[in-house]
Protein backbone atom coordinates (compact mmCIF):
# COMPACT_ATOMS: atom_id res chain seq x y z
CA UNK A 1 0.00 0.00 0.00
CA UNK A 2 1.43 3.36 -0.79
CA UNK A 3 1.39 6.38 1.71
CA UNK A 4 -1.65 7.96 2.82
CA UNK A 5 -2.73 11.23 2.17
CA UNK A 6 -4.37 13.22 5.13
CA UNK A 7 -7.26 15.51 5.47
CA UNK A 8 -7.76 17.94 8.12
CA UNK A 9 -11.49 18.91 9.13
CA UNK A 10 -13.69 19.76 12.10
CA UNK A 11 -15.13 17.09 14.52
CA UNK A 12 -18.46 18.78 13.35
CA UNK A 13 -17.83 18.28 9.95
CA UNK A 14 -16.66 14.70 10.28
CA UNK A 15 -19.74 13.54 12.54
CA UNK A 16 -21.94 14.83 9.37
CA UNK A 17 -20.27 13.31 7.50
CA UNK A 18 -20.26 9.98 8.56
CA UNK A 19 -23.85 9.18 8.47
CA UNK A 20 -23.65 9.79 4.82
CA UNK A 21 -20.89 7.37 4.59
CA UNK A 22 -18.84 10.43 2.31
CA UNK A 23 -17.46 13.90 3.09
CA UNK A 24 -18.21 16.36 0.36
CA UNK A 25 -15.87 19.05 1.20
CA UNK A 26 -15.41 22.01 3.34
CA UNK A 27 -16.16 25.88 1.92
CA UNK A 28 -13.17 25.84 0.77
CA UNK A 29 -12.96 22.33 -1.48
CA UNK A 30 -16.73 23.72 -2.47
CA UNK A 31 -15.35 27.05 -3.62
CA UNK A 32 -12.40 25.21 -5.26
CA UNK A 33 -14.03 22.34 -7.12
CA UNK A 34 -12.18 19.33 -5.28
CA UNK A 35 -11.26 18.40 -1.64
CA UNK A 36 -8.27 19.45 -0.84
CA UNK A 37 -5.29 16.18 0.91
CA UNK A 38 -1.93 16.72 2.00
CA UNK A 39 0.90 14.87 2.19
CA UNK A 40 2.74 13.76 5.74
CA UNK A 41 5.09 16.03 4.69
CA UNK A 42 3.12 19.33 3.77
CA UNK A 43 0.37 18.74 7.06
CA UNK A 44 2.44 21.02 9.07
CA UNK A 45 2.25 23.71 6.55
CA UNK A 46 -1.65 23.54 5.70
CA UNK A 47 -2.17 23.44 9.32
CA UNK A 48 -0.11 26.75 9.66
CA UNK A 49 -1.91 28.15 7.04
CA UNK A 50 -5.32 27.17 7.00
CA UNK A 51 -6.37 25.89 10.58
CA UNK A 52 -3.71 27.73 12.90
CA UNK A 53 -4.97 27.85 16.22
CA UNK A 54 -8.27 25.93 15.66
CA UNK A 55 -9.30 23.80 18.23
CA UNK A 56 -11.97 21.27 17.30
CA UNK A 57 -9.88 19.40 14.39
CA UNK A 58 -9.60 16.24 13.33
CA UNK A 59 -7.06 14.39 11.16
CA UNK A 60 -8.17 11.67 8.41
CA UNK A 61 -5.44 9.50 7.56
CA UNK A 62 -6.97 8.01 3.52
CA UNK A 63 -5.75 5.29 1.05
CA UNK A 64 -5.11 7.15 -1.85
CA UNK A 65 -5.41 4.33 -3.82
CA UNK A 66 -8.70 3.66 -2.87
CA UNK A 67 -9.72 6.99 -4.34
CA UNK A 68 -9.14 5.88 -7.89
CA UNK A 69 -8.88 8.72 -11.14
CA UNK A 70 -10.66 11.56 -9.09
CA UNK A 71 -7.47 12.23 -7.59
CA UNK A 72 -4.81 14.30 -8.88
CA UNK A 73 -1.67 15.49 -7.97
CA UNK A 74 -1.46 19.12 -9.43
CA UNK A 75 0.76 22.21 -8.42
CA UNK A 76 0.00 24.30 -5.87
CA UNK A 77 2.27 26.14 -3.35
CA UNK A 78 5.27 27.14 -4.26
CA UNK A 79 4.35 24.70 -7.02
CA UNK A 80 4.40 21.40 -4.72
CA UNK A 81 2.53 18.48 -5.88
CA UNK A 82 -0.64 18.23 -3.55
CA UNK A 83 -3.63 15.75 -3.68
CA UNK A 84 -7.11 16.86 -5.00
CA UNK A 85 -9.92 15.07 -4.95
CA UNK A 86 -12.84 15.51 -7.59
CA UNK A 87 -15.42 13.67 -6.06
CA UNK A 88 -16.64 13.37 -2.68
CA UNK A 89 -14.29 11.18 -0.14
CA UNK A 90 -15.86 8.04 0.52
CA UNK A 91 -15.17 7.48 4.04
CA UNK A 92 -14.56 3.67 3.45
CA UNK A 93 -11.12 4.62 2.28
CA UNK A 94 -10.49 6.19 5.80
CA UNK A 95 -7.90 4.23 7.31
CA UNK A 96 -7.80 6.25 10.67
CA UNK A 97 -9.02 9.08 12.44
CA UNK A 98 -7.21 11.10 15.32
CA UNK A 99 -8.04 14.50 16.90
CA UNK A 100 -5.81 17.26 16.47
CA UNK A 101 -5.43 18.59 19.88
CA UNK A 102 -3.26 22.18 20.30
CA UNK A 103 -0.12 22.35 22.29
CA UNK A 104 0.80 24.93 24.76
CA UNK A 105 1.92 26.93 21.84
CA UNK A 106 -1.56 26.82 19.85
CA UNK A 107 0.04 24.77 17.11
CA UNK A 108 -1.04 21.16 16.64
CA UNK A 109 0.01 18.23 17.66
CA UNK A 110 0.26 15.44 14.78
CA UNK A 111 -0.25 11.94 16.08
CA UNK A 112 2.63 9.96 16.26
CA UNK A 113 3.63 8.04 13.07
CA UNK A 114 2.53 10.60 10.46
CA UNK A 115 5.80 11.39 9.40
CA UNK A 116 7.42 7.51 9.55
Amino acid sequence: MAEPIYKVLTEQAFTESWSQGRFAGSAADVRDGFIHLSAAHQLEGTLASHFAGQAGLVLLAVDAERLGPDLKWEASRGAALYPHLYAPLDLAAVLWIEPLPLGPDSRHILPEGVFA
